[in-house]
């Protein structure tokens, strides 16, 4: 029997409360404004604070000539947003400010001093010329800073295609073939990012070392579980030693030395390993924090503004607001796993096996809540991968988890159970080449499935979830939100209805 309407409503109603929470507890401007402020808390009325603490060394704009703002990522424009609004016109004018973002397409914002270059297509996280450009324009700025001016770089997840520069050698062609072959393939944010690292004069500290200002102010809002700052946007203002030896062992786990791409960029990375094995980046080494100085004497300071965690906790904050009590899972342990046994992670993290583990999970949830008579939820965070095969259709990391946990509820043989909801959603809006977030399933979405005859396990096999989930109205479409923390899966369990 298909749910009421209400049953089926009121979940839909809760996740859609619940993922917005999420989105909404870390847009850039909202989090700048709560934790970057100028003279409050007793320091002195020029100085910058972060959470109303000041920086080491202090920053006091009273002292500072000239201020430029560059960086890059999905949520760019409106980290740039957020700079200008704390600094305010007048001190924007007074300090000459300048600067330049390199966003994706249609997530550009008018701002009176900061100009947002949209430098590559929605849904296609790969680098650009007009990246690479935007990137040249970022590197100049900075070079053109003296000892008495302030640069502050807004860095967030996306950045990697957006921040743009190879090393002589290596081909825009060349680097474009070997991401696509790699995000195909299942690898994790990290090891793509590894490659990147090793090809790019921009990556991996590239960014800090080009600067000359006395001072440095990172702002960053990360997309990676752990929130690493040499891996969120590839780390380009993080002192990183010579990634190529890593870079060629990551080429060589996922068949790309064997299969022949790019087989230029793969020579010289081959050379730079066996040359560079061990040389890292001149200058003081970064401290767990990300403050270092670079070997022209800027002093650069990291500011983790937003992270994963901040939207998994809104969301679970919203839950129980909803009444549902909440299993509020903690990155840490995947951090920790990642550590210890970094294949056994990656195998974890494929969208199917998040898929089917949700749906097992789900439904323990859902016994718990008609055996106890009180709503319960699942909230998680992470950024599940996907090996996609050669027939592929269309879709994205958070509607295949979705359509795996379709396919393991439809391959246990019962009916998806009335009043239990999964949903995954993408923080930044996009989901794979597509114009959704993710997808969400239900009761009545399962049996709508089954009622038209729909292929849940082919869609799965083929990475062809869009399709399916469109016909039975299980995407979840929010349009760029202008933030990326990665992703946030919500299972609800609700009580059958007392006769």
């Amino acid at each position: 029997m298909a749910p009421t309407p209400s049953r089926a409503d009121g979940l839909r109603h809760d996740a859609q409360a619940i993922w917005t929470a999420a989105i909404a507890a870390v847009l850039p401007t909202v989090l700048l404004e709560k934790r970057l402020v100028i003279g409050r808390h007793g320091h002195p009325a020029d100085e910058l604070l972060f959470d109303g603490e000041s920086l080491d060394p202090p920053v006091r704009l009273g002292a500072i000539d000239r201020i430029s703002v560059v960086g890059a990522g999905k949520a760019a424009a409106q980290m740039a947003t957020g700079v200008e609004q704390l600094l305010g016109r007048q001190r924007l004018d007074r300090h000459r400010t300048t600067g330049v973002v390199s966003v994706p397409e249609g997530s550009a914002v008018p701002l009176s001093h900061i100009h947002c270059r949209e430098t590559r297509p929605a849904g296609a996280n790969i680098p650009t010329k007009l990246a690479i450009a935007a990137t040249q324009e970022m590197l100049s700025m900075f070079s053109s800073l003296g000892p008495n001016d302030l640069a502050i770089a807004v860095v967030t997840g996306g950045g990697s295609a957006l921040l743009v520069a190879p090393r002589e050698g290596v081909s825009l062609q060349d680097t474009i073939a070997i991401t696509d072959f790699l995000s195909a393939a299942g690898a994790t944010i990290q090891e793509l990012n590894t490659v990147r690292q090793a090809a790019s004069t921009v990556k991996a500290g590239g960014l800090a070392r080009a600067c000359h200002a006395g001072r440095l102010v990172v702002l960053v809002l990360s997309d990676v579980l752990g929130d690493r700052l040499d891996v969120i946007a590839s780390g380009p203002c993080m002192p990183i030693p010579s990634p190529a030896r890593e870079a060629f062992a990551v080429l060589n786990r996922y068949g790309v030395v064997a299969t022949g791409v790019a087989s230029q960029f793969v020579r010289w990375i081959e050379s730079e390993a066996a040359r560079l094995p061990d040389v890292g980046v001149s200058g003081q080494a970064a401290s767990v924090d990300g403050s270092w100085t670079t070997p022209s004497g800027c002093r650069v300071s990291h500011l983790l503004i937003g992270s994963n965690d901040t939207a998994v906790r809104a969301a679970a904050d919203e839950a129980i607001h909803r009444g549902y009590a909440v299993e509020d899972r903690s990155e840490i342990a995947l951090v920790n796993k990642l550590a210890a046994d970094p294949a056994a992670a990656r195998a974890s993290m494929d969208a199917k096996a998040v898929g089917w583990r949700l749906a097992v999970e789900a439904v323990g949830l859902w016994q718990a809540a008609r055996d106890g008579r009180r709503p319960l939820a699942i909230i998680e965070g992470g950024e599940a991968t996907v090996q996609v095969p050669a027939d592929h259709g269309t879709g994205g990391r958070n509607q295949q988890t979705v359509i795996a946990a379709m396919d393991c509820m439809c391959s246990s043989g019962g009916p998806w159970p009335e009043g239990l909801l999964i949903a995954s959603v993408g923080t930044d809006g996009e989901d794979g080449p597509t114009d959704a977030a993710g997808g969400y399933s239900d009761a009545a979405i399962a049996t709508a499935a089954i009622a038209h005859g729909l292929d849940v396990t082919g869609a799965a096999m083929r990475c062809d979830a869009y399709p399916l989930l469109n016909a039975v109205g299980g995407l979840i479409r929010t349009g760029p939100s202008g933030t990326n923390v990665a992703d946030v899966r919500i299972v609800l369990a609700r009580p059958p209805l007392k006769p």
